[in-house]
Formats: structure tokens, C-alpha cells, sequence
């Protein structure tokens, strides 16, 4: 039939999600025990172009994660342009146990912000939270960092699993939210203009004084401007 269930009718997002940081961090691992539930020890760098897309349900509404990871390009700090292009979410991962992988967070900050064509929802990534004795960098260093820079934070073990999936559904539910709110804002416009264009009917608005700056400061600020 022509006309089926509304169900058929529900929109589906698709949000492009990067990993990025230096090499060896675990991005290849938090990316498989997210999508598949995997780990390897002994992995090696990734070549190639990888990406998984997994499903995610939020607020009943089904939303697709395509996350991408570096293909071992940050080896040779090249990662290209193509990489982080339509990117509405990245993970920007450390290695608790390698302080020089937490003093390049701003390198990486920086790129992303250079290369990316909107404002990007960002989480820090303090990854291999098993190895406590090896610790370099303290949760309350990775924490501060974060709120210095307007970034979400969290620390994961790939290895464990500790906090992987609330990583990234952290990153997909924000970017769901920033989007809700845009679109509404949006409808309100579009009530706004239909009251002016309507012949004769009463149409009851919200005051709407500002509304224009509003639209204007959420893509200005995104989720997270610091």
C-alpha cells in the first residue's frame, strides 16, 4: 500500500563522528568495543579508511553515528581536510599513561577547529583508565582541561569497557539536543511568518523579540563554546 504506518514516516539522522588524537591512544580499540564489542592487544596502527556506523535510540527517535577513525594518517600529522568535513561530533583521545598524548590535546584542538565547517560537539577522552600504576595524567588534570576548553570529559578503558558507550552516546545525544533545539526554533520562525501572511485568522505567537539572536547564537556557540 501507498500510505503505511507513521512509523515508516520517522526521520532518521545520520551524524558524522571523528576520532581524533595522536597514535596509539586506543581509538582503533574504542571504536571496536563500541560498534562490535572487541578488542585487540595487540593491534596494530590502522590503515586504510575505517568507519562503523552504529544505531542509536534517543527520545524514541533512531539516530545512525557514522564514526570514522584515522586511518593511521595522525602518524604522519596528516590528517586531511576530507577527514573532518560535514563532522558534527569528534572524541578527542589521550592515553592516561603517555603525557605527551595529553599536551598535543591542543594541537588536535586546533585542527579541528581549522578543518571542520561547523561547530563540532567535543568530548575528552582519557582512554586506558585500567592502567591505574602507569597513570601520568590525573583524572582532575583531564577534567580541568576540559572546562578550560568548553569540552565534555570522560575516562574509558577499551580494554574493560569501562564508559566506552557513554562516550559516544554522550556526543550523539548532545548533537540530537543541538539539532532539536534548532529545529524548533526554526518552526517558531516559520509560525512567526504564517501569522503575518494569514488573511484575517487570529494566529497566537509567543513574544518573538529576539528570536532572530537566538537562532544566531546557537550556531555561533554550538553545544560547548567555552
Amino acid at each position: 500500500m501507498a500510505h503505511n504506518s507513521e512509523e515508516e514516516k520517522k526521520e532518521d539522522y545520520l551524524f558524522k563522528i571523528v576520532l581524533i588524537g595522536d597514535s596509539a591512544v586506543g581509538k582503533s580499540n574504542l571504536l571496536a568495543r563500541f560498534a562490535r564489542d572487541e578488542f585487540y592487544p595487540n593491534s596494530k596502527s590502522t590503515i586504510g579508511v575505517e568507519f562503523q556506523t552504529q544505531k542509536i535510540n534517543i527520545n524514541g527517535k533512531e539516530v545512525k553515528a557514522q564514526i570514522w577513525d584515522t586511518a593511521g594518517q595522525e602518524r604522519f600529522r596528516a590528517v586531511t581536510s576530507a577527514y573532518y568535513r560535514g563532522a558534527v561530533g569528534a572524541l578527542l583521545v589521550y592515553d592516561i599513561s603517555r603525557r605527551l598524548t595529553f599536551d598535543n590535546i591542543d594541537r588536535w584542538l586546533n585542527e579541528l577547529q581549522t578543518h571542520s565547517d561547523m561547530n563540532v560537539v567535543i568530548i575528552l577522552v582519557g582512554n586506558k583508565s585500567d592502567l591505574k600504576d602507569a597513570r601520568e595524567v590525573t583524572t582532575a588534570e583531564g577534567k580541568a582541561l576540559a572546562e578550560a576548553k568548553g569540552l565534555f570529559f570522560i575516562e574509558t578503558s577499551a580494554l574493560d569497557s569501562s564508559n566506552v558507550t557513554s562516550a559516544f552516546q554522550t556526543v550523539v545525544r548532545e548533537i540530537y539536543n543541538i539539532l532539536s533545539r534548532k529545529v524548533i526554533q526554526s518552526q517558531e520562525l516559520q509560525k512567526k511568518d504564517s501569522g503575518r501572511l494569514a488573511n484575517g485568522k487570529s494566529v497566537v505567537l509567543q513574544a518573538d523579540e529576539g528570536n532572530e539572536d537566538t537562532v544566531a547564537d546557537t550556531k555561533k556557540g554550538g553545544c560547548c563554546s567555552s
